[in-house]
């Protein structure tokens, strides 16, 4: 139980230097981002290796959701901003056996649904995997 008091403290650290820690800022998921990801179209099935978010631990509290695995950390925190509700998303990656906030994404209005905040999740961390293992490959040639 001592990661996820770990999570906890690497979360509240986080949430207080965004500023700092992602100088991009938080990414706004709007209409835009929706069709880049194409994530309109009902029918959009993901294929087994996009389907990222089946394999973590999950921790629930009233604040937010924690899912963790061996590579990311993610806070998934629902709030309301100017009373629209609104989910805060931020996706941290083991790195050095320290945890580095990678990015952070806000849905709110009618996109803030479960279903698709967990897609565009799921897009993030392909984005993420991807950028990993280029810089892994870069890192380590003899791995090509």
């Amino acid at each position: 139980m001592d990661k996820i008091s770990e999570y906890d403290a690497v979360f509240e650290n986080f949430l207080h230097h965004i500023p700092e820690l992602i100088p991009d800022g938080i990414i706004d998921v709007d209409l835009k981002l929706l069709q880049k990801f194409d994530l309109l179209r009902e029918e959009v099935q993901l294929s087994p290796t996009q389907s990222l978010t089946q394999f973590f631990h999950v921790i629930e509290s009233q604040e937010k959701i924690t899912l963790f695995n061996d590579q990311f950390v993610i806070w998934i925190v629902p709030e309301k901003i100017n009373e629209i509700p609104t989910t805060l998303v931020l996706i941290a990656i083991h790195q050095d056996a320290k945890l580095h906030l990678e990015m952070a994404f806000s849905i709110s209005g009618i996109y803030n649904t479960s279903r698709l905040v967990l897609r565009v999740l799921e897009k993030y961390l392909m984005e993420i995997q991807e950028n990993e293992d280029v810089i892994s490959h870069l890192e380590n040639p003899q791995d090509l």
